[in-house]
C-alpha cells in the first residue's frame, strides 16, 4: 500500500470548519479571497486541505468571517498547532488511510460513544476476537494483514488505558455477545475481557437486550467522538463500503438524538453484567 500522500482527518475538519465560516458570512470563494488579501486558487487549497494554515491566519479569516465564538476559535487554533506525529502514522503504508483516520479521532476526543449490533466494539476487542473478525474480511486478507489490523486495534485501546483515559460509552447489543466468534473459548475470554473493562469507572458498557424489541440505527455501527466544543463534534459510521466521517450540525444533532434513545431502551451497568455472567456461562 502505498504512503499516505493525502492530509489527515484533522486537517480536513479545519479546512471544512473554514469553509463553513465562509459559507455562514455569506461569501463567495472569490469575494473571500479578496477580503483576505490572497489568491483564489490559495483559498481553494486551504479548503479543500491541500495547504494547512497557521493559527495565527485562521483567527485572521474567522474575524473577516465575523465569526464572534472565540471559544470555537481558539479550539479550532489548537488543533492548528498540535501537528505531533500520532503513533498511527507507523501505520501509513500498511492500512488505508481512513482507520489512521480514526485513530486520530480516537487520541484527540474529549468523550467517546458507541452503539452496535453486530460485534463487539474494536476497543473492547481482546486480539483474539478481532484476528477471527480480520480473517472473516472480503476479500481475504493475507496473513500479515490481517496481523497489521490485530496490532492497530490493541494499539487504539490506549486511549482507554493511559495515564489519562478517555470517557467511553458503549451500548451493545446482546446478539453481539451471543454471537460465538473464534468458537466458545474465545467467546468466554472476549466476555470476561468486557466485564473486566466494565469495571473501570470512565468505562460504561450497556446492552441493549432482545427484549428491547426494535431499536432505532440498529442497522448500522456508530461512533460519537466529542470534540472540545460541540460544533468540532464528529459522528464515526462503519460501513460494508467503507468508513465515513460526518460532521454537519443536522447530523451531529440527529445522532445525539439517536444515542439518547438507544441508551433509554439499554440496560444499566449492572444489569448488564449480570448478563454478560449468564450468557459467558451458557457458552
Amino acid at each position: 500500500m502505498a504512503g499516505r500522500s493525502a492530509p489527515t482527518g484533522r486537517r480536513i475538519r479545519i479546512a471544512t470548519e473554514l469553509r463553513k465560516l465562509r459559507e455562514r458570512a455569506g461569501l463567495t470563494a472569490t469575494e473571500a479571497a479578496r477580503v483576505h488579501g490572497i489568491g483564489q486558487g490559495q483559498l481553494s487549497n486551504i479548503e479543500t486541505a491541500r495547504f494547512g494554515v497557521s493559527g495565527e491566519r485562521l483567527r485572521t479569516m474567522a474575524q473577516n468571517y465575523e465569526c464572534s465564538d472565540r471559544v470555537f476559535i481558539e479550539a479550532l487554533v489548537d488543533m492548528v498547532k498540535d501537528r505531533k506525529r500520532g503513533w498511527w502514522s507507523d501505520y501509513q503504508e500498511l492500512l488505508p488511510t481512513s482507520l489512521l483516520d480514526l485513530a486520530e479521532l480516537e487520541h484527540h476526543a474529549e468523550r467517546l460513544r458507541g452503539a452496535i449490533t453486530a460485534h463487539i466494539p474494536g476497543l473492547l476487542q481482546s486480539a483474539d476476537h478481532a484476528r477471527e473478525i480480520f480473517r472473516q474480511h472480503v476479500p481475504e486478507l493475507p496473513p500479515s494483514d490481517v496481523e497489521h489490523r490485530v496490532s492497530f486495534r490493541m494499539k487504539r485501546q490506549a486511549v482507554l488505558c493511559g495515564a489519562e483515559p478517555t470517557s467511553y460509552q458503549a451500548l451493545i447489543h446482546e446478539a453481539a455477545l451471543r454471537t460465538e466468534v473464534g468458537g466458545p473459548k474465545t467467546a468466554r475470554a472476549q466476555l470476561r475481557h468486557l466485564l473486566d473493562m466494565g469495571e473501570r469507572d470512565h468505562i460504561a458498557i450497556q446492552v441493549i437486550p432482545f427484549k428491547a424489541g426494535a431499536v432505532p440505527g440498529s442497522g448500522q455501527s456508530i461512533y460519537y467522538a466529542y470534540g472540545p466544543v460541540p460544533e468540532l463534534d464528529t459522528v464515526h459510521l462503519d460501513q460494508s463500503h467503507g468508513l465515513a466521517f460526518l460532521d454537519a450540525e443536522t447530523q451531529l444533532q440527529k445522532y445525539r438524538t439517536l444515542f439518547s434513545r438507544i441508551e433509554g431502551a439499554a440496560l444499566s451497568p449492572e444489569d448488564t453484567r449480570d448478563l454478560i455472567h449468564r450468557i459467558s456461562q451458557q457458552l
